[in-house]
């Protein structure tokens, strides 16, 4: 069967509204990678005037960046508007007043809902653009890229994390001769990211990855996970409908055959990534280089 890798950002929106409200229950994965990606900044010196956390969800990240950089304004970017209601934090009347008033009464934080594939920002306003597995939900990952150099002001500074191609491996096995369908997302090699940055004129990237297995008592609790923080398969090829029953039990008795000490494992490939937007490279004509390639 051909199938629609095509990502439905109506589902997208959908299924991250669906399950904003236990998001956080579920979300460990997604804080635990947060850290280790917004750790990196600690070898980095660089201090940013602004901030874009592209795909903020619940506002974890945000957080943590507003922690790392007080005296940054924070843009707030998620395509799932039930997301941001979760993430902004409850303000008293007194300090809704004083910001009306004009009165700063800590961090600046902006929420926006907009897709990171097409930014509703304009050119070279941020200084720092972080994104946490948000780069999987693009249809057009070389796209995203040039959206985040365009936003990006000279000598920014881009971090993000995303997963890779050996995500959920175990349950595309399962799955593999139970149906006709796709029932995991499709996920972009390391080596593919890495060139399609500099080809969209970032500087001196770095990559590396590793590997997070976490563990569950059956299946379904790995469906239930993934369903809870929205991550289930939005592929315009993924079945429209519930799995026939047959073609679920055989799903579940190939699954069952990777149970190790009693756990069945949950692989994810997570990459992680920076690189800089610098100051575009200028070549001096001389009068010597001018003849040298026949142009005096």
């Amino acid at each position: 069967m051909d199938y629609d890798h095509t990502i439905d950002k109506r589902q997208v929106r959908n299924a991250f509204d669906r399950a904003a409200k236990q998001y956080d229950q579920s979300a460990v994965l997604q804080r635990e990678v947060c850290d280790r990606m917004l750790s990196r900044l600690d070898y980095i010196k660089y201090t940013p005037n602004v901030i874009l956390d592209g795909g903020s969800g619940t506002g974890y990240g945000t957080r943590k960046l507003v922690m790392r950089y007080p005296a940054a304004r924070m843009l707030a970017i998620d395509i799932a508007p039930a997301m941001h209601f979760h993430a902004r934090p409850a303000v008293s009347w007194w300090k809704q007043l004083l910001s009306i008033r004009g009165t700063r009464t800590g961090n600046r934080t902006s929420y926006i809902c907009g897709d990171i594939e097409q930014l509703p920002l304009k050119d070279a306003c941020v200084g720092l653009v972080c994104s946490n597995l948000a780069l999987q939900w693009c249809n057009d990952i070389n796209q995203t890229f040039a959206e985040v150099h365009r936003v990006l002001q000279t000598d920014g500074l881009f971090m993000f994390s995303t997963f890779g191609p050996d995500t959920l491996k175990e349950l595309r096995l399962a799955f593999r001769g139970a149906d006709d369908y796709r029932h995991v997302n499709r996920f972009t090699d390391m080596h593919d990211i890495g060139d399609m940055l500099v080809h969209n004129g970032f500087a001196t990237p770095v990559m590396d990855m590793e590997y997070i297995t976490l563990t569950y008592d059956d299946v379904m609790s790995v469906m239930r996970d993934l369903k809870a923080i929205g991550a289930h398969n939005v592929t315009q090829g993924r079945r429209r409908g519930l799995t026939g029953k047959t073609a679920w039990q055989k799903a579940i008795n190939h699954y069952e055959m990777l149970r190790a000490s009693g756990k069945l494992p949950a692989t994810y490939e997570v990459i992680y990534g920076h690189a800089w937007k610098l100051q575009p490279r200028t070549t001096i004509i001389t009068p010597e280089l001018r003849r040298q390639l026949g142009l005096a």
